[in-house]
């Protein structure tokens, strides 16, 4: 016995003579670039800049505000026509760009026009976005310069959209459509809808919590498939109608289609969303295909769309 507690005693020892320090540095903040650009398939370009944030500073509207940029000079290209576009703030948007405009800021037509935010962007149709061709987008801003490219995906119609209540919920049912993916190649997807319910139809598309999908596991393959209703979550939604829509609503649903880059960034953006404040998630960090250290997206989507009517 004497022999036995010996060996834990040494062992014990050993394992607490081994213990060594360790010291994590932590990175200073730097700030960077940060640009939020797009373009589909018959609209202008629409590029928004801000600087980067600390991780510890506030999030919401007004410190995107002050950190809205501008000053820059920007530049799309599809190979062939090359334009500068103009620096325009929210209280003067080219007709037509301001539901876009509200969409990428996730904030209401009405919300935009009473902030200023500046955006750049060209009413010159010759870089309207088109089927097919790769865009590419230039920033020169701060005495650096940063590029990033896109393409315009040709895109791939639902086959069909239906509304389907739930056996227990009779009068509530989630959105469904049938999908035949293309074979033989890498094809993304997002899912954004729009309600068209009279007084209470929303300004812009909004993405459901997982909008965006690729074929990896349905490469060629007919299947129907559903999705939730973004709005149908909180306290003034029953829990048992969560993620729903009602009977008699009309929702139009955009179907776009996306590069492999932008997908990349958008199913980890998506990821990091979903997760953020649990401890036990992994670490996501988000990919861009920007260069010179700048962070976000230069985004091509050509979207298809499709009425839906939550009938039976």
């Amino acid at each position: 016995m004497m022999k036995h507690l010996l060996y834990i005693l040494l062992f014990a020892l050993l394992a607490l003579s081994c213990t060594k320090e360790v010291i994590i540095e932590v990175p200073g903040y730097e700030e960077a670039l940060v640009i939020d650009g797009r373009i589909e398939t018959g609209q202008p370009p629409i590029v928004l800049l801000s600087s980067s944030r600390e991780v510890y500073a506030p999030t919401d509207l007004d410190a995107y505000l002050q950190s809205n940029i501008s000053g820059a000079t920007v530049t799309v290209s599809d190979g062939t026509n090359s334009i500068v576009l103009d620096e325009i703030c929210s209280d003067n948007l080219p007709p037509g760009t301001e539901e876009l405009a509200a969409s990428m800021l996730g904030i209401s037509i009405d919300q935009l026009e009473n902030f200023t935010i500046c955006a750049y962007t060209s009413i010159n149709n010759a870089i309207f976005g088109q089927v097919g061709k790769d865009y590419y987008l230039t920033v020169e801003y701060g005495g650096s310069t940063y590029s990033g490219t896109t393409r315009i995906m040709n895109p791939t119609p639902l086959d069909i959209s239906f509304w389907q209540s739930e056996p227990d919920t009779p009068n509530h049912g989630y959105s469904w459509a049938t999908l035949s993916d293309p074979v033989d190649q890498f094809d993304a997807y997002f899912w954004e809808i729009k309600r068209l319910n009279g007084a209470a139809s929303d300004d812009n598309f909004t993405p459901t919590f997982n909008p965006v999908f690729n074929d990896e596991f349905f490469d060629g393959l007919t299947f129907d498939f559903w999705y939730e209703n973004p709005n149908a979550f909180g306290p003034e939604t029953p829990s048992n109608f969560a993620g729903m829509y009602p009977l008699g609503d009309t929702v139009l649903i955009k179907f776009s289609k996306l590069d492999p880059s932008v997908f990349e960034f958008f199913e980890k953006k998506y990821v990091q969303v979903q997760t953020a404040g649990n401890p036990f998630a992994t670490p996501t960090n988000i990919p861009t295909n920007l260069s010179n250290g700048a962070l976000g997206i230069w985004a091509g989507f050509s979207p298809s769309y499709d009425t839906l009517i939550c009938l039976p």
